[in-house]
């Protein structure tokens, strides 16, 4: 009787104990993915170019190419379907030279909707965006999809999803929509290109193109 209790005992704190790792590796993979609205707030904020002599050239990433601004202006209120696709590949050179962050915005498969797991992610970026910190700024929403179905169907998905995370900012924060350019690359710029079928590659990117208050 005494073994059998010390077995029994042993075999309870045995599965206790597993528990206990299992709960606490679900708690890790839930807030993984998380993103807070300072760190959003940080990767969209351009970094101001050091001071430290007079006829030292500022980084390229801390001035504005008045031709770039010109063209941002032109596609501010285009809807996102009417975009070609060199104006498409003009704003992602544009874009590699800005600050960004891309938040995984994941979307269910074949979905323009916004998950309910990314909807802290999306709350997060519409207080960062409307935080004054970024005030004038112009941003790009760039929207991706994996690489199951067509080019042209994919497109299309990815132009949705922009949209939906725009309508998302504007309704909820209250956006001026001229300020969120939107943009769809369909399966073309793969996050994971090695796995081209990941969830990861079904996404939002943001960007911030165009911010006034850079050179103060």
């Amino acid at each position: 009787m005494a073994i059998a209790s010390k077995r029994h005992g042993r075999d309870t704190l045995r599965s206790l104990l597993v528990l206990g790792v299992l709960m606490a590796m679900s708690g890790g993979m839930a807030n993984a993915g998380e993103v807070s609205e300072g760190q959003i707030l940080q990767a969209l904020t351009p970094k101001k170019p050091l001071t430290r002599s007079l006829s030292m050239t500022p980084p390229p990433e801390a001035t504005t190419n008045p031709a770039d601004t010109r063209f941002i202006d032109t596609v501010r209120n285009r809807t996102t379907r009417s975009l070609s696709t060199g104006e498409r590949q003009q704003i992602a050179t544009i874009a590699d030279q800005r600050p960004s962050i891309d938040l995984e915005i994941n979307f269910d498969y074949n979905s323009a909707t916004i998950g309910a797991q990314a909807k802290s992610a999306v709350e997060a970026l519409g207080r960062a965006l409307t935080n004054p910190d970024l005030k004038g700024s112009t941003f790009l929403l760039a929207g991706y999809t994996d690489a199951v179905g067509s080019d042209s169907y994919n497109q299309s998905l990815s132009e949705r999803r922009a949209d939906a995370v725009k309508h998302y900012l504007v309704e909820k924060f209250g956006i001026a929509g001229d300020e969120l350019v939107t943009v769809g690359y369909g399966e073309t710029r793969l996050k994971k290109p090695d796995a081209p079928l990941d969830a990861a590659n079904r996404r939002v990117q943001i960007v911030n193109m165009q911010n006034k208050t850079a050179s103060k």
